[in-house]
């Protein structure tokens, strides 16, 4: 390759099927690593942690289909639903960390009834029921928070979905 493809493959940046092998990708990633988290270290999620599973899981769900379709515009409106989830997973986590975390209960809190409504925590308990409050889930892994890794995953699926929306074609 020359130095002249180089820099126009760096300007276009990653291919389209790519970004959207991500946006699949990475959600499903974050919901394993949480169930390992849960399952084999015995750390119990709250319910926004669970919201957060909910929303890694809608973002994929969202973008599998763009992986198929080759409209551009469905694809950009696909891309916006991304972007506009990953906006309410970063909601989730900021809220988890700064209000829901000195909280001693969340029982029927938003991210509860949320949950609850979709019938989620009943349908698969082992992924989306909570079982601790949002002051015993305040975990640190390295000496973050657990809720700032999920922030920044849903900031990079946002930043992902941001360069799809106008990603010519």
């Amino acid at each position: 390759m020359t130095a002249m493809s180089l820099g126009l493959a760096s300007r276009r940046g990653l291919p389209r099927p790519l970004l959207w092998a991500v946006m699949v990708v990475l959600p499903l990633a974050a919901v394993g690593a949480a169930l390992v988290s849960q399952h084999v270290f015995d750390m119990q999620p709250c319910p926004w942690c669970v919201l957060q599973r909910v929303i890694f899981v809608a973002i994929a769900a969202v973008s599998l289909p763009a992986l198929l379709l080759r409209a551009p515009l469905v694809r950009r409106v696909l891309a916006g639903a991304a972007g506009v989830l990953a906006g309410c997973g970063m909601a989730a986590a900021l809220w988890q960390h700064f209000v829901a975390a000195s909280s001693t209960s969340c029982n029927l809190t938003l991210a509860d009834r949320i949950v609850s409504s979709l019938g989620l925590d009943g349908a698969w308990p082992e992924v989306f029921a909570a079982y601790a409050s949002c002051a015993d889930a305040a975990v640190k892994l390295a000496g973050l928070s657990y809720e700032f890794y999920s922030l920044a995953l849903f900031a990079v699926l946002a930043v992902v979905a941001g360069r799809l929306i106008r990603q010519p074609g």
